[in-house]
């Protein structure tokens, strides 16, 4: 079978993409440094020398309806999730104007819930516009299931990004949860590109998935083709049915990374979820396989990670990161 290094020669020539037999192979048969050489390799041909930093704010949380197996949110699973309603615009414009003192180059508004009602909309759309008032970053929205219709209102009010995630491969996500399907997820995503806006679409490694499974995830983000993959790391949460899972092996967790990388060359990779239950030993070489983005500070219902940290294994790796405001 073909090598790591033949694969990462023909994607650096502008050749055939990777095959899923080719990926299965690697991450059970090629010696481990071999993938991730090979992965590093790719990411330095292919990805841009800044590490885009995001934030998040935690606009609505708690009381989903929705019964995702990995989800502190959902209200099927006793949590202790704190719950809240719409924060209002003047914290999300505080909190952009926070994320850009920080150095991040865009911020994330996120609420939980399938959807939003008319209402939603309305407050969504008058934060949009206050955030973009307060802070000169990129504005994104994690939002759940969003109408063509409402997509076009929420970019009218500056909403240059949507990000809804897959989670993990179509094969597995029907036992991850019920109440959606990843079909609505991905026709969200492409009314989103219609209009167009960006799109970052990723998911979580470490829920149960085989090589195949694991594969499979990397290859469908390739055919939707997101500006942006989060890539999570399960953080188990007690009460919710994966709690007991333990987090994802940290060389798991690496070999993931490389073939997300060979899989898709050129589209960032960003640490989301799980990254603080790692060692920086273990995120410096997820960066050197091919994460070239992050999410840092405050997330959901985990801990994010901090921004100096990772700015800092960001510059040793070589990338430029965009520095904190002397007020930051």
């Amino acid at each position: 079978m073909i090598s790591a290094h033949d694969i990462a020669d023909r994607l650096i020539a502008g050749g055939a993409p990777a095959t899923a037999e080719e990926l299965v192979w690697l991450l059970k048969h090629a010696p481990r440094e071999e993938l991730r050489e090979a992965a590093h390799r790719v990411t330095a041909a292919f990805a841009p020398r800044h590490f885009d930093f995001c934030s998040i704010v935690n606009a609505r949380s708690g009381r989903c309806p929705e019964d995702c197996k990995w989800c502190a949110q959902s209200a099927h699973w006793k949590t202790g999730c704190a719950t809240h309603g719409f924060v209002g615009a003047e914290e999300c414009a505080r909190a952009a104007k926070e994320a850009e003192a920080n150095g991040a180059d865009r911020i994330g508004i996120v609420t939980s819930g399938r959807a939003q009602t008319p209402a939603d909309i309305d407050a969504l759309c008058e934060a949009l516009r206050a955030m973009g008032a307060a802070a000169k970053i990129e504005l994104c929205g994690s939002l759940g299931l969003v109408s063509e219709a409402d997509l076009s209102r929420l970019r009218d009010a500056g909403l240059a990004r949507l990000h809804c995630n897959i989670e993990t491969a179509p094969s597995l996500f029907p036992s991850l949860c019920s109440t959606h399907t990843q079909e609505q997820k991905i026709e969200t995503l492409r009314a989103a590109r219609r209009l167009g806006m960006q799109i970052c679409c990723g998911g979580i490694v470490g829920m149960g998935e085989t090589d195949e499974q694991l594969v499979e995830f990397a290859l469908t983000l390739r055919e939707i083709a997101p500006d942006s993959i989060p890539v999570n790391f399960l953080h188990p949460i007690e009460g919710t049915p994966l709690g007991k899972s333990g987090v994802p092996d940290p060389e798991r967790a690496i070999d993931a990374v490389a073939i997300l990388r060979l899989a898709n060359p050129a589209t960032p990779l960003r640490f989301a979820g799980g990254r603080r239950d790692m060692s920086d030993e273990t995120a410096a070489a997820c960066i050197r396989a091919g994460m070239d983005a992050g999410i840092a500070g405050p997330l959901l219902t985990t801990p994010g990670a901090d921004f100096d940290d990772d700015r800092a294994l960001a510059a040793a790796a070589g990338y430029h990161v965009t520095p904190r405001s002397p007020t930051g």
